[in-house]
Order: structure tokens, then C-alpha cells, then sequence
């Protein structure tokens, strides 16, 4: 239990912290008209304020109605993973570090929700004109932590 609690303690704070301050800096660097290019024609960094859900779902919606669903959702699956982590055995590590990953994720972006009343996306990744939906440290922490614990649901060996 005390590995595993030092998983959840280590991972979830530095995705938190990771993920805030790479957002204060976008915002104190970008311009929303104008992003920086990384590499040409497939990363830029750019300045986007997401007041829907993933992928921008719902973000023509952007009233503090629906802001305050996406906050109390979030809430509620926090809760709702913290409660799935204490279920792991000890010897769970792998499932441990995703629950973790996506806690801390999860955190991250409620709390530009509270803060902003949306979340700040700035990694744009595209092939020319096709381009991913932005997305921020938090999103990526959250996708890493579902895939490894996906896969070891998946597996049973994790």
C-alpha cells in the first residue's frame, strides 16, 4: 500500500505541476494569432482556449451551465478513479502509474476550468492542412495513463 500510495503522490503532482506551468508559459509567450512554428508543416505551439470537452466537443456550448458540468464531471471521476486505485493490489504497479497519470491529467485541466472556465490547448500536431485536435500535457498524460491501463485490463499481466 505505501509503494503504491507514493505512485499515486509522486505521478498525479508533477503531471499537475508539468501541466500548469507549460500553460502559464504558453500564455505568457503566444499570442492566439500567432503560433509558433517547431517543425514545418507538422508541430506548432499554439494558444487555444477550450471551452468544450475533449476534442473540442460541446464548445459552441461555452455557457458557465456547461462549464460547470464539465467541472462537476470531472469531480465526480476523480473521485471515482481515486476510489478504482485503492482497489489495486500493491503488486499492480503498471495500473498504479496510469490511474496516476490520469489523476493528475485529470486535475490538471479541472483546473483550468475552475480558473479560466476552459482549458488551455497549445500542442497542434499536423500533416500540412490536417491537422490533430490541440491538446495539452494533461490531455497526454490522461491518453498514456488509459492506454497502459487499457492494455494491462487487456492483458491481465500488468
Amino acid at each position: 500500500m505505501k509503494r503504491k500510495l507514493s505512485i499515486l503522490l509522486t505521478i498525479a503532482p508533477l503531471i499537475v505541476i508539468g501541466d500548469q506551468i507549460t500553460k502559464l508559459w504558453v500564455e505568457a509567450i503566444i499570442s492566439p494569432l500567432r503560433p509558433i512554428q517547431v517543425v514545418e508543416n507538422f508541430f506548432h505551439v499554439i494558444l487555444v482556449r477550450n471551452a468544450g470537452g475533449a476534442f473540442g466537443i460541446l464548445s459552441g456550448f461555452g455557457s458557465s451551465q456547461v462549464q460547470n458540468v464539465f467541472v462537476l464531471v470531472t469531480i465526480v471521476a476523480v473521485v471515482f478513479i481515486g476510489f478504482l486505485y485503492f482497489k489495486l493490489s500493491p503488486e499492480q504497479s503498471w495500473p498504479s502509474i496510469g490511474i496516476a497519470l490520469i489523476m493528475g491529467g485529470a486535475v490538471g485541466n479541472l483546473i483550468d476550468r475552475i480558473r479560466l472556465g476552459a482549458v488551455i490547448d497549445f500542442i497542434d500536431l499536423h500533416f500540412y492542412s490536417h491537422h490533430w485536435p490541440a491538446f495539452n500535457v494533461a490531455d497526454s498524460a490522461i491518453t498514456i495513463g488509459a492506454f497502459i491501463v487499457g492494455t494491462c485490463t487487456v492483458l491481465k499481466k500488468c
